[in-house]
């Protein structure tokens, strides 16, 4: 998804979200099948006419509609993809009971019905699953690109002085050279504190790639990289961020720090925002509001927009 200043929040992983979203419609037409047609789908599948047999059909009709309502709604696809696992299991379970009582024609359609529950559980699981990774990865990771017109060995440069990155990522306060690739970082927390690590580069492809990470013991286990490619049409540079940390407190503690409006995604893009403005201008334009993220102190203390005075002339 790209906004109208080119901040791109990459998407990952959408086959698992595609299949979720699959797999609600999925729930929803067996859902309304198994309530609007049930004698169709007992004759089908080899269930019986018993009114026990009815009412479970009308259960799990009910069910599925859940399981789509869950599905469909992309915060809860992870629980809902859950639920659809449960619910084959109940199904499996009572197929097999059901097969100990059929004979002839009847058994052979069970037979079918169960095979094909069990090839749908195995769909339910594999996405469950996926969805669950994918979840906690959202949680530790975060992924933003911009296209800046500058070329790919300004913007390297610029970059790869890790002292420049407060200028734009108004979450650090500083950066300090430290050796040729080590480097000491503070950074801005929730409530006004401030937390310190050490951070040494992993890769470096001039015009290409940097990689860092945090050293062991970090209060805060992080990692980056950014990409440099040639944009479309020489239209410039295409920077491509991936951020993965541990937050304090780990989910509660990111929890805590989203109610506050410090999301990390949230600051990433707002950083390229910045990124872009201060690479291509040499200033930032902004509110006191936006560009320090989405917090409530800031959207609290707005003022008109105005040019950010930055250090030395040149970058």
């Amino acid at each position: 998804m790209t906004d109208a200043l080119g901040i791109e929040r990459a998407s990952r992983d959408r086959p698992s979200e595609g299949l979720a979203r699959f797999l609600g419609w999925f729930s929803l037409g067996l859902g309304a099948a198994a309530l609007g047609a049930r004698s169709r789908v007992s004759r089908l599948s080899g269930i019986d006419d018993s009114r026990t047999a009815q009412t479970v059909l009308r259960i799990a009709g009910v069910r599925e509609l859940g399981h789509a309502a869950a599905l469909l709604v992309p915060r809860r696809a992870g629980w809902g993809a859950w639920t659809r696992v449960a619910g084959d299991a109940m199904d499996l379970a009572a197929c097999g009971r059901a097969l100990q009582r059929r004979r002839g024609e009847r058994r052979r359609r069970l037979t079918y019905t169960t095979l094909a529950v069990a090839g749908i559980t195995a769909v339910d699981l594999y996405t469950a699953v996926r969805v669950a990774r994918r979840r906690r990865a959202d949680g530790n990771e975060v992924h933003a690109a911009v296209t800046v017109n500058r070329n790919i060995e300004d913007v390297y440069r610029f970059w790869h002085d890790f002292e420049n990155l407060p200028r734009f990522m108004y979450h650090l306060r500083s950066v300090r050279m430290t050796g040729d690739r080590r480097s000491r970082w503070i950074a801005r927390a929730p409530a006004g504190k401030s937390v310190e690590w050490d951070a040494e580069i992993v890769d470096d492809r001039p015009n290409a790639l940097i990689s860092w990470r945090s050293v062991a013991g970090a209060r805060v286990p992080n990692s980056g990289t950014v990409r440099f490619m040639r944009a479309a049409g020489g239209r410039g540079t295409e920077v491509r961020v991936q951020i993965s940390y541990r937050a304090p407190g780990g989910m509660l503690g990111a929890k805590v720090a989203k109610l506050f409006g410090e999301d990390p995604q949230q600051q990433v893009c707002d950083d390229l925002r910045r990124f872009k403005q201060v690479i291509e201008t040499g200033e930032i334009v902004r509110s006191d509001a936006s560009p320090n993220g989405s917090s409530v102190q800031q959207q609290a203390n707005q003022r008109p927009a105005r040019p950010v005075a930055m250090r030395g002339a040149e970058w």
